[in-house]
């Protein structure tokens, strides 16, 4: 695992932490008992209990509504769609909870049947069986359903409430349905969908990548078409590598919902250092930004735009120089 995969790592082992973590700590949740947001242990009202009480007027609500509600909700939109424009989904591949879930999953099944996904055609190159972690996979795959299940609850009710129902099997009708039909769904998707959703059924995902489009000089993983040639002898790593299942080396439209987990970019470095050190290659992909990004983008303003000088190798010129003929005396 190079530097920037356990950078990722630690990431998203944090955020998933604070994803489970932030109910019970009332950092952030909706208590549905006291009909208000819970944020850093304060309340977060709107200010319609105070009208309603006479306490304030209706140019105060209004102004507490603006503040407190549209405010804020704009401008985390602005955060989240101002650094997909630039990094593209970089929330996905770095901090997302589900997405975490995800890639824990795939590494799972991959040792199962060589696959990241079930609706995969191939294989990965080197694939040995190992049927017990057919088991692993599908308990891991419950228990994260579970988990989520729980956890969406005590994000609408009290934590000590839900959690002490659980441990004394005392859960009220409702909040057992609630675990049950969340449960269940992620069961679903965890072992038949995963990447699927990502792509097709999260809009948070699909408003980043639409953002992301949006900038042809984002930040992106390029196929650098000069050293191709590293590609002959490999197994496709990359495409083998990405959690979405797509294709690193094709263009950005066809990498739309691209993660930015870089999977395919430690994958193609790791492939290229196993050869033998005096014939490795450079690897041929590379996270690139600005002006290096428009191939992946538009190939055709890449083509247009002024080349980057290279030295002259004389010798090489001279070696292709056709010999002259020598000329005979009479």
């Amino acid at each position: 695992m190079d530097r920037r995969q356990r950078q990722r790592l630690l990431l998203r082992a944090g955020f998933f932490a604070l994803f489970l973590l932030a109910p019970p700590l009332d950092i952030f949740r909706y208590d549905l008992n006291l009909d208000y947001l819970i944020v850093f242990g304060q309340p977060w009202t709107l200010g319609l209990a105070a009208l309603q009480r006479g306490e304030i007027d209706g140019v105060q609500a209004a102004a507490s509504i603006v503040l407190r509600g549209f405010l804020p909700l704009a401008l985390l939109a602005a955060l989240i769609l101002g650094s997909a424009w630039r990094w593209g989904r970089l929330y996905c591949g770095w901090l997302c909870p589900h997405f975490s879930v995800v890639e824990l999953l795939n590494a799972a099944l991959s040792r199962a049947c060589g696959k990241h996904s079930l609706w995969d055609n191939q294989r990965r190159p080197g694939f040995r069986s190992a049927p017990l972690w057919w088991l692993i996979w599908v308990v891991t795959a419950l228990g994260m359903a579970f988990v989520w299940g729980v956890s969406l609850l005590c994000y609408l009710l009290p934590p000590a409430e839900v959690w002490g129902g659980l441990l004394s099997l005392s859960s009220t009708p409702r909040q057992a349905a609630f675990i049950g039909v969340a449960t269940l769904f992620f069961s679903v998707d965890f072992l038949f969908a995963r990447h699927l959703f990502c792509r097709f059924g999260c809009a948070l995902g699909v408003f980043q990548s639409l953002a992301w489009m949006a900038n042809r000089r984002a930040q992106v993983v390029q196929f650098e078409r000069r050293q191709a040639s590293a590609c002959l002898d490999c197994d496709n790593a990359c495409d083998h590598a990405c959690p979405m299942r797509l294709k690193p080396r094709s263009l950005k439209r066809r990498m739309f919902n691209c993660t930015q987990c870089l999977q395919c970019v430690s994958a193609c470095e790791s492939d290229c250092a196993r050869r033998d050190a005096s014939a490795a290659p450079p690897p041929p992909l590379h996270w690139v930004a600005g002006q290096p990004a428009l191939d992946k983008s538009d190939r055709r303003a890449a083509r247009a735009a002024p080349p980057p000088a290279q030295p002259v190798d004389l010798s090489a010129l001279r070696r292709r120089r056709p010999a002259r003929a020598t000329r005979r005396e009479p």
